[in-house]
């Protein structure tokens, strides 16, 4: 488990002081636990032992211990394909890789919906049932594309869901947010700068931030309401995205649910449009 993982299931036995160092660690994640321990109680604004109480509680030994960890979790958010393609052939058993491979993608998945809380799911899923919120979905690179499938069915859904493209013209797209609308970031590790700024944007006119992440958590989540972490990494160059698109996945099936008697309409009039324009096959 990472740091920020830990720190997130032992949240119900902090004390007030434990939960703002914990939050300071957060806040500028990995980094900020990668001073002295004095400077980290320092920008916490807590004592030095209750530093050392938290990271028992964390269980580590001691603080060297606990930036160790930190130190090895920074070297995988930052690793390129490269680097991450030689670690696990460096280290993982020969077999093939049908096998392998989708192992790990299924424990992946498995450990998210272990970790994940699901008053805070059904709370986030009803926020994007409510007709009043507009909807935005943005995401990176590669995780652009988890946000457009999102975004299609979002839209066939509700009213008022919109996708923010990755083009120089993005900041168009969010001239109208307003407070209460809801931005649904996707943002993995390399954690892409325009992703983090569109949040900040958001944040910034009280809309409500909702982060998909990995394990390792995106910068975004200093301005995010709900954080939805998950494990990414596999045998490959490249890391998972089947562990969001499940996320993803079940967050279209719990809205259609809340919404399902303005869904049957929309998907009424969405199929009037398909036979119109002859978009599929008719097997007569």
């Amino acid at each position: 488990m990472t740091v920020a993982e830990r720190f997130r299931n032992k949240r119900g036995q902090m004390t007030r002081s434990e939960l703002q160092l914990g939050n300071a660690i957060l806040d500028d994640y990995p980094m900020s636990g990668l001073c002295s321990i004095t400077e980290l109680a320092a920008k916490a604004d807590v004592s030095t032992p209750t530093v050392g109480r938290m990271l028992q509680k964390l269980g580590f030994s001691g603080y060297a211990e606990f930036q160790a960890a930190l130190r090895e979790e920074l070297s995988e958010m930052i690793s390129n394909p490269i680097t991450k393609r030689a670690h696990w052939k460096s280290t993982l058993p020969e077999e093939h890789i049908l096998s392998q491979y989708s192992r790990q993608a299924l424990a992946n998945q498995q450990a998210m919906l272990d970790d994940l809380d699901a008053d805070a799911f059904d709370g986030f899923c009803r926020l994007l049932a409510d007709p009043r919120r507009r909807i935005y979905v943005a995401g990176g690179r590669i995780t652009g594309t988890i946000a457009q499938f999102l975004y299609l069915h979002l839209q066939m859904i509700r009213a008022d869901v919109n996708l923010i493209p990755a083009t120089v013209a993005w900041p168009h797209d969010l001239l109208d947010v307003r407070e209460g609308d809801v931005l649904i970031a996707f943002d993995v590790r390399r954690y892409e700068n325009t992703t983090l700024t569109m949040a900040q944007m958001c944040h910034e006119e009280k809309a409500e931030v909702v982060l998909f992440t990995d394990q390792w958590i995106s910068p975004i989540q200093r301005h995010a309401r709900h954080i939805f972490a998950a494990r990414i990494s596999v045998p490959s160059a490249w890391d998972s995205m089947g562990s969001l698109l499940l996320l993803s996945e079940c967050t279209i099936a719990a809205v259609q649910q809340m919404l399902w008697d303005s869904v049957q309409a929309r998907t009424d009039m969405l199929e009037a449009a398909f036979d119109r324009t002859k978009l599929f096959r008719k097997f007569v």
